[in-house]
Parts: C-alpha cells; sequence; structure tokens
C-alpha cells in the first residue's frame, strides 16, 4: 500500500477504482504493427464509433439549437465516408503503420489541401477535416470526450484541473478528486464542493498510468490518499465510509426546517452554482435561494462570447426553477485564475491584483451592457438580484448605477417586462470594507466575499501552495473587516450576507449569528450542515 497526503476540500470518503486523468492534448508516435488486418479492422470500428457519436450530437443539436446549427454534425458523418480520405488512411496502415499515424497523415493532407483553394468554402472544410481526424484519434487512443473512458465511477487523479474542465466533467462518473497541484481555495476546489465529492489538492504524489484501475481510497478527514490498501484497511475505510453516508442521511431529516437557533435568532441559507444544472442540487438541499451565481461560468469553456439571449435562457431558466425565491447573480467575474483566450487579456505579473472583474466590464462596457440586459430580461421572471465583484470605491458603483440606468431605459422602450432587482456589491477588498458605511448608501445589500478578503488583507496569494498556512481565514483581521462590514450595512438599513467559503465553516457559524450576519451562501452540499449548526446554536 502506498499513502499520499493532501489537502483536504471536502470532508468525506470515497472508495473506488482510481482513473489517471490526462489533458486532452495528446502526441500520436509513428510505430510498426505486426498485422496490418487487425489494425484496419480496429480503425473501422473508430470509424463507426465516431459516426455514432456524430449522430447523437446532430439529435442533441436538433433538439436544442435547430436543423441549421445540427447541420454540421450530419456534414462531419458524411466526411467520414468520403473515399478519397477512408483510401488515404488504408493505404498508410497497409503500409505497415499504425491506424493513430495513418489518420494524422491524411488530417495533414487533406487540411492543408483544402487550406490552399481559393473558394472560401472549400478552405472552411480543412478545419471540419481535422475535427472528424482528432475524433477518430481520441477514440483508437481511447480517450473519452470528456476525458473518462469508463462507465464505471472513479477516482479522479490528476496532475490539475482548471475549472472549465471540472465544469465539462460527467459527476456521474466521479467518486472523488485527487490532484498533486492546486489550492483549497482555488475554484477548481470549489466546483469540487459544489459537486459534494470528496476532494484532495496540493497531494504530494507521483501518479501515472499504472494506476489505472488499481482500488483507491480518498480520506477527506485526514487528508490521506490511499493506493492499494490491505484489506483489513481497505474494509475499515470502507465501514467508515458507510458511517459519513449515515450521516449525511441524517442531516436530510432537516429538509423543510427553519434555519433558527434556540433563542429565535433565524439566518437564510443559500445556495453557491456555477451553472443552471446546478439548480436541482440547490433545490435538493432546501436552499433558501441562491446567494451567488457564478456567471463567469457562462464564459468558460466557449470560443467566442455567449450571446445576450444565450444569457437570458440560462438567467431566465434558474429565476424559474428557484420559483419565486431570490437569486443573486454575480455579474462576470473573469481574470486571475481564470483565464479565457477570446477576452485577449495580457498576461499580468499579479493578475489577483490586476485587470480583472468589475475593472473589465467598466473598461468594456459593451460586455457589461450584454450581460445586464440579459438579467434585466430574465427578472421578469423571478426575484433577481445583481450584485458586482472587485469594489473599491464609490465612483465604482455609481458608474455601474449610470450603466443600470441606461440599460434598462432601453429594455423600456423596446418593450421589455422588468422585475424589481435589488443591486449589491461583493465585499472583498479590504477598501470596500474600510468604507462599507459609503458604500451603503448607494446599494440594497452586501455580500462578503471571504477568499478574496482573506487574500488581500493578508497579502497572501491564496493560490501558492507554500502559503496555505498562512492564509488564515480566521485570522482576527478578516473578522473584524467582516463585522465592520455587517455593522456598517446595517446602520444603513441594508442586508448584509457572506457568500465566500468562510460561510460555510460552522466553527464561525455562531460567531457570524453574533455579528448579525443575515445570509450565509454555501455550496448545496452545505447547507444541510450549516442548518443544523445554526439551530444547535
Amino acid at each position: 500500500m502506498d499513502k499520499y497526503i493532501g489537502k483536504s476540500v471536502l470532508k468525506g470518503i470515497a472508495v473506488g477504482r482510481i482513473y489517471w486523468y490526462q489533458k486532452q492534448n495528446y502526441e500520436i508516435v509513428k510505430k510498426t504493427v505486426a498485422d496490418s488486418d487487425a489494425e484496419k479492422s480496429r480503425f473501422e470500428e473508430a470509424i463507426e464509433t465516431a459516426k455514432d457519436q456524430l449522430s447523437t450530437l446532430y439529435d442533441e443539436a436538433l433538439a436544442n439549437v435547430g436543423e441549421d446549427h445540427a447541420m454540421i454534425f450530419d456534414i462531419h458523418r458524411m466526411m467520414l465516408e468520403d473515399d478519397d480520405y477512408l483510401e488515404a488512411i488504408d493505404s498508410v496502415i497497409a503500409e505497415g503503420y499504425n491506424a493513430e499515424y495513418a489518420v494524422e497523415a491524411a488530417q495533414n493532407q487533406f487540411s492543408e489541401l483544402f487550406a490552399s483553394m481559393d473558394d472560401e468554402y472549400m478552405k472552411a472544410r480543412a478545419a471540419d477535416v481535422k475535427d472528424i481526424s482528432q475524433r477518430v484519434i481520441r477514440i483508437l487512443m481511447g480517450i473519452s470526450e470528456d476525458g473518462i473512458p469508463t462507465d464505471e465511477p472513479v477516482i479522479l487523479v490528476a496532475d490539475d484541473l482548471t475549472p472549465s474542465e471540472t465544469v465539462k466533467m460527467d459527476k456521474n462518473k466521479i467518486l472523488a478528486f485527487v490532484t498533486v497541484r492546486g489550492s483549497a481555495n482555488s475554484h477548481t476546489a470549489i466546483l469540487a464542493r459544489s459537486m459534494n465529492l470528496p476532494a484532495l489538492v496540493n497531494t504530494q504524489m507521483n501518479p501515472g498510468e499504472e494506476w489505472n484501475g488499481k482500488v483507491g481510497v480518498v480520506d477527506g478527514f485526514n487528508g490521506e490518499f490511499l493506493v492499494e490498501p490491505k484489506q483489513d484497511l481497505l474494509d475499515e475505510m470502507i465501514r467508515r465510509k458507510n458511517q459519513w453516508v449515515a450521516d449525511l442521511e441524517a442531516l436530510e431529516q432537516l429538509k423543510g426546517l427553519d434555519n433558527v437557533t434556540h433563542d429565535g435568532r433565524r439566518i437564510d441559507v443559500y445556495a453557491n452554482i456555477g451553472k443552471v444544472e446546478d439548480v436541482e442540487g440547490a433545490l435538493s438541499a432546501d436552499a433558501g435561494g441562491i446567494g451567488l451565481f457564478r456567471s463567469e461560468f457562462l464564459y468558460l469553456g466557449k470560443d467566442t462570447f455567449p450571446t445576450e439571449e444565450e444569457q437570458y435562457v440560462s438567467y431566465k431558466t434558474v429565476l424559474e426553477k428557484m420559483d419565486g425565491k431570490k437569486v443573486v447573480i454575480r455579474t462576470l467575474d473573469i481574470g486571475a485564475d481564470k483565464k479565457v483566450d477570446y477576452f485577449n487579456l495580457d498576461a499580468e505579473e499579479n493578475p489577483a491584483l490586476g485587470y480583472r472583474a468589475i475593472r473589465i466590464c467598466l473598461d468594456r462596457p459593451e460586455i457589461f451592457i450584454t450581460q445586464l440586459r440579459a438579467i434585466y430580461r430574465a427578472s421578469a421572471y423571478g426575484k433577481a438580484a445583481i450584485m458586482f465583484p472587485m469594489i473599491v470605491s464609490v465612483e465604482e458603483v455609481r458608474r455601474i448605477k449610470e450603466i443600470v440606468d441606461q440599460v434598462k431605459e432601453e429594455l423600456s422602450v423596446e418593450g421589455y417586462a422588468m422585475g424589481d432587482v435589488e443591486l449589491g456589491i461583493m465585499v472583498e477588498t479590504p477598501a470596500a470594507a474600510l468604507i462599507s458605511r459609503e458604500l451603503a448608501k448607494e446599494v440594497d445589500f452586501f455580500s462578503i466575499g471571504t477568499n478574496d478578503l482573506t487574500q488581500y488583507t493578508l497579502a497572501v496569494d491564496r493560490q501558492n501552495q507554500k502559503l496555505e498556512s498562512t492564509c488564515d481565514t480566521h485570522h482576527p483581521a478578516v473578522l473584524k473587516l467582516i463585522e465592520m462590514t455587517v455593522a456598517n450595512a446595517h446602520k444603513e438599513g441594508i442586508w448584509a450576507g457572506i457568500c465566500g467559503e468562510l460561510a460555510a465553516d460552522t466553527d464561525l457559524t455562531e460567531t457570524f449569528l453574533e455579528m448579525g450576519v443575515d445570509e450565509l451562501s454555501v455550496s448545496a452540499s452545505a447547507i444541510l450542515k450549516v442548518r443544523k449548526a445554526v439551530r444547535d446554536i
């Protein structure tokens, strides 16, 4: 047995087979094969699998986006039946080479041919050839489109995962995450918590393909990852996992009950979500509302900006599903550790202190206005609120309100119905906390982002693994800034909540209640745990 120590993201236990996740990038190696006929059969099977995938994609696209957009998958399927393309691959395989190399050779040959043509339509086919070829290569190499080539749920081990990669993962295929790199405060870790999956980051290990299929145990209580544990230890871990599951089931009995202390102090407990699909988890966990809808995940994993209509549909869907419960939408928070290529952001020496969040929105108002229009249009279908991240001055808030008024006026002229939308800010900089009395005069609510507030107050990069012990979320300075912010909010008659990961820290629940915090917004998996902590006070 091998034991590795990591930083726990979610206290829980998972037992299952290990899968070593590798990036979608691959390297084609030219190899000779002993049996060309067998290699050709392997290629033909891959072609049929690719056709089946494309047919499924066509059907899904037809249902969701219409025939015009679905046709590309039909075209790709027909291209896989092109005689010239298939013969080019067959000839390389017949020469005694592996199918992956043969497909790549045909890809290069035909994409270069199309790219050299004068006709614009034919030039565009170069990208299609690459697309279908890479699909076949992934199939030949056993790389599924979500990176998990098995239907059996696995413990996913990786060097690291970006937020967009984590978003794309099929939750039903994952028992737990274990990564070599990463921070407990990273957005990937936050997503793991929202998926209610045990996870370890910053794990001292050197994984590889030889781990695939081995039995592993993730112990999120002790920050341990066990590979091939002996039977007696495995039995003990299974017993502990079953007890953990039983404890979770006991929390289920709290559904439908109030978040109220013995002496009658009540607090709202809301859910943090990153995408439309997360609403189901929030409702299942009996969330009182959505306290943080991280809208930037509508931008991640795409090749271009989401349109107003795309965003409108997402916001409208969430508001309708929440059926009158409050939904607080945070405007775009791209930058720092969340990179999107099509934004064309320059590299920065210290991106956490750089061009990000509201700074981008105010500098590039066309992006901001598109999002605000989508939110206000959707606001007619529920109880929407908007909050703006990374605020440091009253002037920023006043500029935001001018743009909001402009958007509302335009939409009104265009005949759109709109709801009564609360406007708030995230207090996640010491500057905002220190001038919170002045800021409270401008808005309807505060939501305290404790992840960044801790980072900026302590001058600690929360992505730096070496500084995890210094990144003390219980530091007196952090708690004093939170207390000051809540007090100033109440002096001006507005409510104040906490939407950072600290909101789920039940060691501080009583402290937050004593401060007068009105709302705690946490991952769906933590809602009932926080409810229990409140009701025990």
